[in-house]
This record gives C-alpha cells, sequence and structure tokens, in this order.
C-alpha cells in the first residue's frame, strides 16, 4: 500500500496558475505509476493526468491538454501537477493516485487503497 498525501491547492483567479504536489510515504512510489484525478460533487472521478514510473509516458485529458504538466521526482517520493491558464471549470477536488499503468483509467472512485484525501482547488474572480 501507498500512502500519498497531496498540498498545493487554494483560491486562484482564472487566468491563474497553481501547483498541486503529492508526497508518498513508502517504497513503492518509483515502481508505480501515478495519476492526478479530480472531482466535483455529484459528478464522476475524472482522471486529468498520468505518468509512468520513471516519467517516460505521460497522458492528458483533453480538458487539460497543453495548460496543465504533470511530473514526479522519485528520489523525494514526491509527484507534481502544474497548472496553468486555470478555469472557473477547473474547480473541484484534486487527488493523486498511484497503481500500475494499465489501472490510470478515464474514470476512477478518488477513494480508498492508493488514494490521497484530495485537495481543494477553486478557480473563481
Amino acid at each position: 500500500q501507498v500512502q500519498l498525501m497531496e498540498s498545493g491547492g487554494g483560491l486562484v483567479e482564472p487566468g491563474g496558475s497553481l501547483r498541486l504536489s503529492c508526497e508518498s510515504h513508502g517504497s513503492l512510489f518509483s515502481v508505480l505509476a501515478m495519476g492526478w484525478y479530480r472531482q466535483v460533487p455529484g459528478k464522476e472521478c475524472e482522471l486529468v493526468a498520468a505518468i509512468s514510473n520513471y516519467g517516460a509516458v505521460v497522458k492528458y485529458s483533453d480538458s487539460v491538454k497543453g495548460r496543465f504538466t504533470i511530473s514526479r521526482d522519485n528520489a523525494k517520493n514526491t509527484g507534481y501537477l502544474q497548472m496553468n491558464s486555470l478555469k472557473p471549470e477547473d474547480t473541484a477536488v484534486y487527488y493523486c493516485y498511484s497503481a500500475r499503468w494499465a489501472g490510470m483509467s478515464e474514470n476512477g472512485t478518488c477513494t480508498g487503497e492508493n488514494w490521497g484525501k484530495g485537495t481543494l482547488v477553486t478557480v473563481s474572480s
């Protein structure tokens, strides 16, 4: 099991930027892929971005492609999500998730084993 903790959420104006961090406690972080998901109340938990265990492969949802960048530093057991040109529709709780690459599906649970507790991002003027 991987313990994950997100940070970096907050309130930002449209067009602004935020950088989320996901710190892992456990020896499995570097051998597993990592994903960022988000969820709005009443809607599904959706994949935002994912990165393979050593960072060679990444994927993004169409809604964030070109604006968000996922990265990781295995030496620090930490993953990141740089979010630029934020829009009100990016408002959500953002979760990080650690699993095999095949587990980075378009929709997840946003809760349970190998999920963080989430960090709230609010984009509003």
